[in-house]
């Protein structure tokens, strides 16, 4: 949970859920608009539902081009997905929440090398995900942080799973929050002290990025909007 001290710009991405296409597209236009490098911070929900977790994750783990820094956080369904690769939680719940997709993503039919093999280092890159990071202004994380309880006592559970009511502007204290989650296919949703950048892209194949300027406290400075085939219901 350390400070980071960056200069330049951070770009945010969220909740991709299996679409690959979006994430590629996002890539490109984040390297188009920052030739000479930055840092992108992945928030989480990489895989389910969409159909190519598998090479999402293949992607992330082999890492940015020179210049870049990638900080890639934990989801609530990379921690699904752990849980039932290493049989410390039911497997049903993440076959029954877009499990089954991932799994079709790893099967020679999906690119795999083996039906529905999971191979080690990507469990192990699953169980390395941190859950939260901190910039000089920010403080970004998959699903939320408690505004009453000071980062170092945060639940790391509630960090991936908790939802914020409506009503909530709040962030943490002078930081602004960027998180997903709490998907809006309407989004992303602006409030005085967060912002919630799941636009649920892997149905509406709308995927929003969201610019922050590493020197200015606040919201965005812009937004990038990525287009891609609508997904299945």
């Amino acid at each position: 949970m350390a400070d980071v001290g960056t200069m330049g710009k951070t770009f945010v991405i969220a909740d991709l859920h299996g679409r690959f296409d979006l994430l590629e597209a996002a890539l490109a236009a984040v390297e188009e608009r920052a030739p000479a490098g930055g840092i992108v911070v992945f928030t989480g929900d990489y895989v389910d539902r969409g159909p190519q977790s598998r090479q999402i994750i293949a992607r992330l783990i082999a890492g940015p081009p020179v210049g870049w820094t990638w900080i890639c956080l934990k989801g609530n369904h990379e921690e699904m997905m752990l849980g039932a690769l290493t049989r410390t939680a039911p497997e049903q719940r993440w076959l029954d929440n877009g499990g089954r997709e991932t799994l079709q993503s790893y099967s020679r039919k999906g690119g795999g090398e083996a039906d529905g093999a999971v191979p080690p280092h990507h469990v192990a890159w699953l169980g390395a995900l941190r859950t939260l990071y901190r910039d000089r202004y920010r403080i970004y994380v998959h699903a939320g942080v408690d505004a009453t309880l000071p980062l170092e006592a945060q639940d790391p559970q509630a960090l991936i799973w908790m939802r914020y009511a409506p009503d909530v502007e709040d962030g943490h204290g002078d930081f602004h929050v960027i998180h997903g989650h709490t998907p809006h296919k309407d989004g992303p949703k602006h409030y005085r002290g967060r912002t919630n950048l799941d636009t649920m892209a892997w149905r509406t194949g709308r995927l929003v990025v969201a610019v922050f300027d590493d020197d200015q406290p606040g919201g965005p400075i812009e937004l990038i909007e990525i287009i891609g085939a609508i997904g299945e219901a």
